[in-house]
């Protein structure tokens, strides 16, 4: 997530993002490599930096996969600032923002350009920086996740496997089930500039959660009995769908309070520790409701809606029971 620009390691304040029809285009991300035991880039607690916005639904995949795993004390963290402006993600003193303890950056694109001089692309989070190499690891939230997932067991404190064997193959198709219509979805259809390409992303968007919704009546999360990675890829617009995409994006048909399964997913997953700690609803309405402009030109944050995640959920106790019946 963010629509600053870097040209052969020059900042950019261009902010356009789609492509002759009026649909949002997504960048694609710049560094893919892997940690893995024997590898360069093997686990070792202290030696990787996360670059995360708590706003982004990308880099809170990797914030909740770290708590997940019991990996807070190996992985040390920076937050940047909520608003994202024309120089880009900025650290700050801003509540909850955490500065930048590793290379003493002010902008997040400086990491970029430290990692690669001359580089051109967009200054996304989330970031995995290795400390011993001075170099970007990775940049892309899901290959983060299953790094984190399934390569640090070792250092993890936390034994447990969100890619089973079993599963894995499910889990891969669920995540790109859920990508391009959802998690792509909302910004398809709030940085669209012609109708048409409006119109198409909100049906895509709404035709997928009515599948998910249809799905959670069955089961208690998206690939069966079993908490996966997959469920933290949907949890991430869920969580900001009723506050941020509703409104901001016109993302307008339903809410995910009146979807019933879907949202006794939502409050299942936030009042798990992992969920819950990881979550600043702050964060996220003054990163959205600030930083695009050409959506919101005056840039008020809105005070609602007043959504209660912590009401509570039965979907541990009706499908435990279901398991049982079957």
């Amino acid at each position: 997530m963010g629509l600053g620009l870097l040209v052969d390691g020059q900042w950019q304040k261009e902010r356009g993002q789609e492509d002759d029809k009026g649909r949002f285009v997504r960048p694609e991300t710049d560094f893919h490599r892997v940690t893995t035991a024997g590898g360069e880039f093997y686990p070792e607690a202290g030696r990787y930096h996360l670059y995360v916005s708590l706003a982004c639904p990308w880099a809170h995949r990797t914030m909740i996969m770290r708590e997940i795993k019991g990996l807070a004390d190996a992985i040390s963290v920076s937050v940047v600032d909520p608003y994202m402006g024309d120089e880009g993600w900025a650290f700050s003193d801003y509540p909850g923002a955490i500065a930048d303890t590793v290379n003493g950056a002010q902008y997040l694109r400086e990491i970029y350009v430290k990692a690669q001089p001359d580089i051109s692309g967009r200054v996304t989070v989330p970031i995995l920086w290795d400390k011993q190499t001075n170099t970007i690891v990775n940049n892309e939230s899901r290959e983060i996740i299953r790094m984190l997932d399934t390569e640090w067991n070792e250092v993890a404190t936390n034994t447990v496997d969100l890619c089973p064997p079993d599963l894995k193959e499910q889990i891969e198709s669920a995540i790109d089930a859920i990508y391009q219509p959802i998690n792509n979805g909302v910004y398809r259809a709030g940085f669209a500039t012609k109708q048409s390409a409006y119109d198409e992303a909100v049906t895509d968007l709404f035709k997928a959660l009515d599948h998910w919704e249809s799905v959670l009546d069955q089961q208690r999360y998206v690939c069966s009995d079993r908490l996966t990675e997959a469920d933290i890829c949907l949890f991430t617009t869920l969580y900001r769908f009723d506050a941020v995409y509703y409104v901001h994006f016109k993302c307008n048909l339903r809410r995910i309070v009146d979807y019933p399964n879907l949202w006794g997913y939502l409050r299942d997953l936030y009042q798990q520790p992992a969920f819950k700690t990881t979550c600043n609803m702050d964060h996220i309405k003054r990163h959205y409701y600030m930083s695009h402009p050409g959506v919101n030109p005056h840039q008020i944050v809105p005070q609602g809606p007043i959504i209660d995640f912590d009401e509570p959920s039965d979907r541990a106790e009706r499908f435990s029971l279901t398991a049982v019946a079957r």
